[in-house]
């Protein structure tokens, strides 16, 4: 399978994998992996080990034996870029909470995007809402790639979710850009998805409006533009499902509380339900 000749985060210096140790993780990693050498990008492992002791000495001590337990999973990842060249930083630290952790770490290490993987059967949302996944989503990261165990991102397809969200706009961009640069590309869709009949006549300009500037920046890749009426989240997997789909590009939380809580409720559906990578691009408040 031919895969991407360029990073899909964008002009990527940094990389953040944060890794349980499970299989789980498997997805998140050959992906950066894979970005870390074609784009010769630098890659940071991170481990995050939840704290509850109550003493610096204690919590020190369980960082220490959670290193050590993780040490085979750790020196796996090391030989794998060791034998692709790439370059990596294993990072162990403790946090009482493991998302803000995360991000924490992805920004003092100037990080341009947070890779993870997702556990879970997809089509089990209950197994996702709540875990560390969404918790960092949440927490509105620039830029988060989700990643399925087994999964490889191949390069002929992806699936932009669109609506008139600050993220969703900013996820449109970065569509365009990508459109010029990833050369194996062969088809675009660009779904909107109307809970109203209301709403589909918006919907319907939203797509067609970004295939006309999809072809107007000269891409050779197919625009497939596509409206529909249903629940957003449902009628995005099924689109990325019968498309076959590499990936699900889409914005995190809108700015106001209720494009927050209703953007970030498709957004962790999606991402729950989805059986390939989902890049969620949060646009910043």
């Amino acid at each position: 399978m031919e895969r991407f000749s360029t990073s899909l985060l964008g002009q990527a210096d940094t990389l953040l994998l944060a890794t349980d140790g499970s299989p789980f993780s498997d997805g998140a990693i050959q992906e950066a992996i894979f970005f870390g050498q074609a784009c010769r990008t630098r890659v940071v492992v991170l481990h995050v080990v939840q704290l509850e002791a109550e003493s610096i000495k204690a919590a020190h001590s369980l960082v220490m034996q959670r290193q050590k337990e993780m040490d085979p999973h750790l020196d796996q990842i090391r030989r794998m870029a060791r034998d692709s060249g790439v370059e990596i930083e294993v990072v162990v630290v403790g946090g009482g909470s493991t998302a803000k952790t995360i991000v924490e770490q992805a920004r003092l290490r100037k990080a341009d995007a947070i890779l993870m993987g997702r556990h879970g059967k997809a089509g089990r949302l209950s197994q996702l809402v709540g875990t560390m996944t969404a918790r960092v989503i949440g927490l509105g990261f620039p830029r988060v790639l989700v990643v399925p165990k087994d999964f490889l991102i191949g390069g002929a397809h992806i699936i932009l979710a669109l609506n008139d969200s600050a993220s969703s706009q900013l996820a449109a961009r970065e569509a365009l850009s990508l459109g010029g640069t990833c050369k194996t590309l062969e088809t675009f869709t660009v779904v909107s998805v109307a809970r109203s009949e209301n709403e589909y006549p918006r919907a319907l300009e939203m797509v067609e409006e970004f295939c006309h500037n999809w072809r107007r920046e000269g891409s050779k890749a197919i625009c497939d533009p596509l409206a529909l009426l249903g629940n957003p989240a449902e009628v995005i997997v099924r689109a990325a499902r019968e498309r076959e789909a590499d990936m699900i590009l889409m914005g995190g939380r809108g700015k106001n509380f209720m494009a927050k809580m209703l953007m970030g409720s498709v957004t962790e559906s999606v991402i729950g339900r989805a059986n390939c990578a989902v890049l969620v691009l949060t646009a910043p408040d």
